[in-house]
């Protein structure tokens, strides 16, 4: 089953499908050390793996387990990460949500803004009961993120990870339907 990925829009942001446009804005955000600092990947060393990212991007929506989306700024089309629901199970309604910013675009809400236009679409749109995330417990900056949506810590994943050498321990965060409370963003769909 097909899940078509949405185009959303916020007062600052424009969410939507990833393009081979956005080939070279993908790669320059993902090999960036300083946006990965707490991913437990390493940062791109080619362009060909943005390439490859673009069509997971279309392959999860041709196989309904997902939707990646690029966010833009909605005053000058500037591309400043993405955010992604993975993982939907529509058995369990359930799915994982993520998101990545450009080091330009931290500290100024977009994370908050995006993530609650995603979510607002995954319990309107696809009934959602759950949606969990995870953040290495050293990025607090994604806490407050996921806090601010909402989110309940559940638990921590220890040594869940190695980033850069380094083991890490993971926070996992949950929100219910139930609890949500859609942030006055103004998002629609389009």
């Amino acid at each position: 089953m097909s899940l078509p990925s949405p185009t959303l829009h916020t007062p600052r942001l424009l969410l939507r499908p990833f393009t081979e446009a956005d080939t070279g804005s993908i790669y320059a955000l993902q090999s960036n050390p300083r946006v990965l600092r707490y991913w437990d990947a390493p940062p791109w060393k080619e362009r060909a793996q943005a390439e490859r990212f673009i069509a997971v991007c279309k392959q999860i929506e041709q196989e309904g387990t997902g939707a990646r989306l690029a966010i833009e700024r909605a005053v000058d089309g500037v591309f400043i990460g993405w955010c992604c629901l993975m993982k939907w199970d529509p058995n369990n309604r359930s799915a994982k949500m993520g998101y990545c910013f450009d080091e330009t675009a931290w500290g100024q809400g977009f994370a908050t803004e995006a993530a609650s236009a995603l979510l607002q679409w995954a319990f309107d749109t696809l009934d959602l009961n759950r949606v969990q995330a995870e953040t290495d417990t050293r990025n607090t900056a994604s806490s407050h993120v996921l806090e601010k949506l909402q989110f309940v810590r559940e638990g921590t994943l220890r040594e869940d990870c190695i980033v850069d050498g380094e083991v890490s321990d993971s926070c996992v965060y949950g929100l219910l339907k139930r609890e949500w409370k859609p942030l006055q963003s103004g998002s629609t769909t389009g």
